[in-house]
């Protein structure tokens, strides 16, 4: 290979952001989901460089704010976050040269924060939980210590899906797509694939995930109301299910032994809902987000429970 050959080939880490597959469940969906002719597919968003859906908004809040003027290489930037957003803005920032603080709560998984930690930024743990850690970011803005991204109320984040997830979702089922299910923390994902989606075809069903009332599953939320994210739009969701912890964490592990995709909690969330979606609608397309990988969360030990002799009743639609 010559000089000159090699070098059209060079990219950038940002051109490597996004363009993830989407790939159709073969076996984790039961016999008769794919009698009736649904088909389950998953967008494996750890595909991307800092292994989760997080990328496409961290990039996107820092890109459009140096756009915007509002700041510069060098400044410091502050962030809350649960774990994938804090990874995903320590990659870019690193990338575009600006040192960062981020806010999490101390009961995060220690892969994440050793994430964080590998790119260079600066961890601040929060015992008192996610919103805490979102006040307290707010005060150290106020206090000139930085400028907060804020992914809850940040339109760039919820940009970044109506400008990249939902055009390769339309496009990687050629129009096809029926429903399109996504769990909900920050909202970004789901409001900006919905806006997209719902403008090229307003039938399609567009399904948001939250924790039940018992539930902790890292990455998606129940918030109070003086929490509610900004960006999020009640509009643009179809309905609500309401994910049952322990279900979830069946099909996490379902994922990674009956179709070889290793990912986190919330997208075993994902699936079951999925399945659920396909059994009550024939032929239907239906598209989920894999958040990100099952790496992040081998400290907990979810991976190693016995599921063959477990009850999956209660993971049925009544």
């Amino acid at each position: 290979m010559s000089n000159a050959n090699f070098i059209t080939q060079i990219t950038t880490l940002a051109d490597c952001v996004g363009q993830t597959p989407l790939v159709q469940l073969q076996r984790l969906p039961e016999q008769e989901h794919i009698a009736n002719g649904a088909t389950v597919l998953a967008k494996l968003e750890g595909n991307n460089p800092a292994g989760s859906v997080k990328d496409r908004p961290a990039f996107n809040m820092i890109y459009q704010a140096e756009q915007r003027g509002d700041i510069k290489p060098g400044d410091m930037l502050i962030e809350a976050t649960s774990g994938n957003t804090g990874i995903a803005l320590a990659m870019v920032a690193a990338m575009r040269g600006y040192p960062i603080t981020l806010l999490m709560p101390t009961n995060s998984t220690q892969e994440r924060k050793d994430a964080m930690i590998a790119y260079g930024a600066t961890l601040i743990e929060v015992d008192e939980g996610m919103e805490a850690a979102r006040d307290l970011a707010l005060q150290m803005q106020a206090d000139s210590k930085g400028v907060v991204l804020d992914q809850f109320n940040n339109p760039d984040n919820s940009q970044a899906h109506y400008l990249t997830t939902g055009p390769e979702l339309w496009a990687q089922t050629e129009g096809k797509i029926t429903h399109f299910i996504s769990s909900m923390g920050t909202t970004g994902t789901i409001t900006g694939v919905s806006r997209y989606l719902k403008e090229q075809n307003p039938d399609v069903k567009i399904i948001g995930l939250q924790p039940d009332e018992e539930a902790s599953i890292a990455g998606i939320r129940r918030w109070p109301a003086a929490y509610m994210p900004g960006i999020f739009d009640a509009d643009l969701i179809d309905e609500v299910m309401d994910i049952d912890q322990r279900i979830a964490e069946v099909y996490m592990r379902k994922l990674a032994k009956t179709e070889g995709i290793f990912a986190g909690v919330s997208s075993g969330a994902a699936a079951w809902a999925a399945t659920q979606v396909a059994k009550a609608n024939p032929n239907a397309v239906i598209a989920f987000i894999v958040c990100d990988r099952g790496d992040r969360y081998l400290s907990t030990g979810l991976y190693n429970v016995d599921d063959s002799n477990t009850d999956n009743s209660s993971a049925e639609v009544n």
